[in-house]
């Protein structure tokens, strides 16, 4: 099985952690399938709630997919935004599921002090920058998330701005303070080692090839063994394969990335002035943050074509230094890709695919926050203690089309970038 991808996050990984050998037939109440985000959360969320007969089965390493490779921002909603919720399901409904994702933030904010997970964790909140001149995308913005989602957002204007981000590339910004950044990964290690700390089980390197999820007692098989179980919980993103066609259908993996550049020393000043971690207005956006090593970490663009590009590091650096044009020639020592799993409708996908069967998928490269508020949601479930998971509903499990799948997500996402271009080239 595959060790981590050669990124940024492998190579700063800051303890061990070990799994046991997978025992030939297991038996326990719930088995988690994947070891990022959803599935050790929910396996958290279940063993704080007492459940603690619990196995997680990863594929590869804890963390092996977007869960230990994305951007590392941890801020409130969806892929779906806020304005397509309340078209969807009304005002007071997006607001609830809106806040649920804050919990999130809250929740990953009590875990890293509760259980001293070292990861980095930078609390100085989130700039979301105006790409475009037109200062109303801020105002409006502004005033529809206090209005609708009662979260207050500070604009900033852009001279103001130019003291945190030394670019003339931004028209101003709004800072969202209950925002933060980490390392990924080390986080993702933290929380496994403290499901195994408390009685839970995690099994690496264990292929699950198929689930007999029709009877009561659900098995699962893996190239190691079985696992008999009351409850099953799918999650596994973009990388789950075929497992449990309905839910696997629903799911397209697409390519993001991501680039750190060497250490910049003093200089990360000269254009980075801020603890905050940044995006930008587009569509297409950037997404980059500080490191506290003086490096730069650098994402964006997304791909249905899932092949790692040969020159992605001048693919990444070509869009850094369209913000910071000084840093065209800036060495890049590691860029890496992840497969983020997009579900059709672009909203988290969690809910009950059969009795006492799980999923906890399709968070759309908005995860951090939302695959926590996911354990919570489905711990819940499982352990009868409430029905939020019914929320979700609405948006189901559909078809990804298949072949043309990837196609059409790509055209969409051609669609927006021409959209962005245009708005740029005619202020």
């Amino acid at each position: 099985m595959a060790n981590y991808p050669n990124s940024y996050y492998a190579a700063t990984l800051n303890s061990k952690f070990e799994t046991n050998p997978l025992p030939q037939n297991l038996e326990v109440e719930t088995c988690i399938i994947g070891g990022g985000y959803a599935g050790l959360m929910t396996a958290l969320s279940l063993i704080e709630r007492g459940h603690t007969n619990v196995a997680v089965i990863e594929k590869h390493k804890v963390g092996y997919g977007c869960s230990g490779r994305n951007g590392g921002f941890v801020f409130g909603g969806y892929s779906l935004g806020p304005r397509k919720l309340i078209k969807q399901v009304g005002e007071a409904k997006a607001k609830e599921l809106y806040d649920l994702t804050i919990m999130g933030v809250n929740l990953i904010r009590e875990r890293v002090k509760k259980y001293s997970i070292d990861c980095d964790l930078v609390d100085e909140g989130v700039l979301w920058a105006n790409w475009f001149k037109d200062q109303s995308v801020l105002i409006d913005e502004q005033a529809f998330m206090r209005d609708k989602m009662g979260t207050e957002w500070q604009y900033i204007e852009p001279e103001a701005l130019r003291e945190q981000l030394k670019t003339d590339r931004y028209h101003g910004a709004l800072f969202e303070p209950n925002a933060m950044h980490f390392h990924p990964l080390n986080y993702a290690r933290g929380i496994a080692k403290q499901i195994q700390s408390q009685g839970g089980q995690i099994y690496e390197d264990c292929a699950v090839t198929d689930i007999d999820y029709q009877s009561a007692t659900k098995v699962v098989k893996t190239v190691n063994g079985n696992i008999k179980a009351e409850n099953v919980v799918l999650s596994g993103g973009g990388y789950i394969g075929d497992l449990c066609k309905p839910v696997a259908r629903s799911i397209l993996p697409i390519a993001t990335y991501v680039m750190t550049t060497e250490p910049l020393g003093d200089e990360l000043q000269n254009y980075i002035n801020t603890q905050a971690a940044v995006y930008d207005t587009r569509f297409a956006f950037d997404y980059y943050r500080p490191l506290k090593d003086t490096r730069i970490l650098w994402g964006g663009r997304i791909n249905a074509n899932t092949n790692k590009p040969k020159d992605l590091d001048h693919i990444l650096r070509r869009d850094l230094a369209k913000v910071f044009p000084e840093l065209k020639d800036v060495k890049v020592d590691y860029n890496w890709q992840g497969w983020m799993g997009y579900a059709r409708h672009q909203m988290a996908q969690i809910g009950e695919v059969a009795p006492n069967v799980w999923y906890g998928i399709g968070f759309g490269g908005h995860g951090v926050a939302p695959t926590t508020t996911a354990g919570e949601i489905l711990a819940a479930a499982i352990t009868k203690q409430n029905e939020t998971y019914k929320s979700f509903q609405p948006w189901g499990l559909p078809w990804n089309g298949g072949p043309f799948g990837p196609m059409a997500a790509q055209i969409s996402y051609w669609w927006y970038e021409l959209k962005d271009w245009m708005k740029e080239k005619t202020e």
